[in-house]
């Protein structure tokens, strides 16, 4: 019987069915019109770099003191820097059209009650990314660089360079949006049965842990305030997580080393 669902499984995918050949096609395809829309978006956001630049240097001149400036000490630095603001920006405004990409690229391989998922995936994990950085932006990063910015004194002057301040914000607003797609990735973890809702309860400790490590080393300055105020967010999200994992698992109901899924029983497997 156990064979007869694995075949029944094989036959509800159909043609999706792929060659490694049509894989790479596949592939090449997704990353095409990935990399277009990134190319669009960033064209777009060249036109707006001095706007998006206001934007991004906000939090920092707002704690700076009166008549400080941003510097810049190469030749080109200031041109590169803002292609880097105009790609910055594109990646987040294009970032649902490239997770939808990516979750066409990878549902060939997948059930037809799995492909439900792609409208959930994509609006969630753009809202959890966008989440991520809003709350880097509007709540981490105005105390973290108001503590840098402290040590200046009338004997110590502070002289910015915007490429290294640029490198700072991309890296810590990224590290925000990625680690707020923990919901996202313990779905799936659930649904490759790696993880299951007790397992992730009994290790909560340990997960806490790992989170302040984590918020330790993302957070852009070392003093406890902007560590806790990363550490926060990312263990309600854990919990969060855990509810995620308890929801994915309602439909997967364990028997020894198999599963039986979406209504078959045992009485069926027999």
């Amino acid at each position: 019987m156990e064979n007869k669902e694995k075949i029944e499984e094989e036959e509800s995918r159909g043609d999706d069915k792929m060659s490694l050949t049509d894989h790479l096609l596949e592939l090449r395809k997704r990353l095409t019109r990935s990399f277009i829309a990134l190319g669009i978006g960033f064209g777009v956001c060249y036109f707006f770099k001095d706007f998006i630049f206001d934007i991004i240097t906000r939090p920092l001149t707002e704690v700076l003191p009166k008549n400080s400036h941003l510097i810049y000490i190469g030749l080109t630095e200031a041109f590169f820097t803002y292609m880097k603001i105009a790609f910055f920006a594109s990646l987040i405004i294009t970032s649902p059209y490239i997770l939808y990409q990516i979750w066409k690229f990878i549902s060939p391989g997948l059930l037809p009650k799995e492909k439900k998922y792609v409208v959930p995936f994509v609006v969630s994990s753009t809202s959890l990314f966008l989440a991520g950085i809003l709350f880097g932006y509007f709540v981490v990063l105005p105390p973290a660089f108001n503590f840098f910015v402290s040590f200046n004194n009338e004997y110590l002057q502070a002289m910015l360079s915007f490429k290294d301040y640029l490198s700072l914000f991309v890296t810590f607003l990224l590290g925000f949006g990625l680690s707020f797609q923990m919901p996202i990735f313990i779905f799936f973890m659930t649904k490759l049965g790696i993880v299951n809702p007790k397992m992730l309860s009994k290790q909560r400790r340990y997960a806490v842990l790992i989170i302040f490590v984590v918020a330790a080393v993302l957070t852009p300055s070392p003093d406890a305030l902007s560590q806790i105020l990363m550490a926060i967010p990312l263990m309600f999200l854990y919990e969060v997580s855990i509810f995620v994992s308890r929801s994915a698992q309602k439909k997967t109901i364990p028997r020894g080393d198999e599963e039986i899924t979406d209504g078959k029983n045992a009485s069926a497997a027999e």
